[in-house]
């Protein structure tokens, strides 16, 4: 079906996913659908209405499967294109509507700009998008995107799983993400490679800008230690280099791991400890990870 279906994944997070709903429903261009994936028992109910069809679907495992939620979001999609949004993200007015100008342009996997907002920013009452744009602040390792369409980015590697789009059909041909990431990292960037070797480009993409939600980080995330070391692991088997090297870096520093960039290996050297991740969690002032 043409159009585009809007996908996200769910656990927890409420409070973020309904005011996700309340930006689809003033979109210029309204998605053909939303599909939520969700990592829990049960849907969460009495939920805004998105303005578009809702499609639910459930997703069982831990840790915590993203690559499967994925996989079985954009198989019930029923749109050409998918725009996949994180439950963290309220999207501008114009989001939807200039990721299916580009699929009508181009043949891309297409990313938009991501605004990170303070603890407070959205509060119950309408969305004021220019009070978002005001307070909204880019992510220091991210471009700047086109002020309109699209413009090429040769590093794959840039893929966004905040805010991205690409076609259905291409998505599905690779086998989508590969499922053996579980638990959080390195699942993203594995798919870019492949996208890249199947000769998609990736292009960033003006006008699609999406709006971050406060919550809590762990810098470093020693939260997910175990799933970050297994995972990048995994990708370094697969592609014969690192990924996720910033967050090794710093297991590294923090005494935990013996690792080194050109190495071929991890050798653990103490798991960490309770107070240890306690103290790894930051305040407010903190909006990246």
């Amino acid at each position: 079906m043409a159009g585009n279906s809007v996908l996200t994944l769910v656990r927890g997070r409420r409070t973020h996913l309904a005011n996700l709903m309340r930006s689809l429903a003033v979109q210029t261009v309204p998605p053909a659908e939303l599909v939520i994936a969700w990592m829990q028992p049960e849907p969460a109910t009495d939920l805004p209405d998105p303005g578009c069809p809702v499609r639910h679907v459930l997703v069982a495992g831990e840790p915590m499967p993203l690559a499967a939620a994925r996989n079985r979001a954009a198989e019930a999609a029923s749109s050409d294109q998918l725009v996949f949004l994180d439950v963290d993200c309220i999207a501008s007015p114009t989001l939807v509507e200039n990721y299916a100008a580009a699929g009508a342009e181009a043949d891309g996997l297409f990313l938009g700009e991501v605004y990170y907002l303070p603890a407070g920013a959205v509060g119950e009452g309408e969305l004021d998008f220019a009070a978002l744009d005001r307070i909204g602040t880019r992510h220091p390792a991210k471009p700047e995107p086109p002020k309109h369409g699209i413009r090429l980015e040769p590093d794959a590697g840039e893929l966004w799983g905040l805010s991205f789009a690409l076609p259905r059909e291409r998505y599905l041909r690779i086998g989508g993400m590969d499922e053996r990431f579980a638990g959080y990292g390195a699942e993203e960037t594995d798919f870019a490679c492949r996208m890249a070797d199947s000769d998609l480009p990736t292009y960033w993409l003006g006008r699609a800008r999406a709006y971050h939600q406060h919550h809590a980080v762990h810098v470093p995330p020693l939260q997910h230690f175990g799933h970050i070391l297994r995972n990048a692991a995994l990708y370094l088997e697969k592609h014969g280099a690192w990924c996720m090297t910033y967050w090794l870096g710093q297991f590294r520093d923090a005494g935990l791991i013996d690792w080194r960039e050109d190495g071929d290996s991890i050798a653990v050297l103490r798991e960490p400890e309770t107070a240890e991740i306690v103290a790894a969690l930051q305040g407010d002032e903190r909006l990246f990870s």
